[in-house]
């Protein structure tokens, strides 16, 4: 496995990631609220072939969304977590360069990282490798293929 692919992905991802760690629960929220406005099915019909009720349908779907997501939830959590770690360890430095390269990409990135650090175009791209390197390690314990 290619362990700088997968850190660059995490890094990439990153902001998406911790934005659902507080969009995930308004949608939670909102279906619970949602379930409350549902009428309780009556017990009078018979379904029909076995099925349930439209009501039933509606409100055991609600109900399955809700686990999804509060899944989903706890799966963000514990990725942003991961990846706060890894950040953690690093330099301000690095987290800079790590950010300009990955995070935040945008044009002219690396000249004004050349300006910001006072290094050459070079020497930055050294600089993303060694951060780059240091923050796969920090995750999966290796920078190897």
């Amino acid at each position: 496995m290619n362990w700088k692919y997968e850190a660059i992905e995490k890094l990439r991802d990153y902001e998406a990631k911790k934005l659902a760690l507080s969009t995930l629960p308004e949608e939670i929220r909102r279906l619970e609220l949602d379930a409350q406005r549902i009428r309780s099915a009556t017990g009078d019909g018979t379904p029909v072939k076995g099925g349930g009720s439209t009501r039933e349908d509606i409100l055991l779907s609600n109900i399955v969304h809700r686990e999804e997501l509060e899944r989903s939830l706890e799966m963000a959590r514990k990725w942003v977590a991961l990846v706060d770690a890894g950040l953690e360890i690093l330099s301000e430095e690095d987290r800079l360069v790590l950010l300009r390269f990955y995070m935040h990409p945008e044009r002219g990135n690396v000249e004004r990282l050349c300006g910001e650090l006072g290094l050459e175009k070079s020497a930055v791209y050294d600089r993303r490798e060694k951060a780059l390197r240091r923050f796969t390690l920090a995750l999966y314990g290796g920078s190897e293929i």
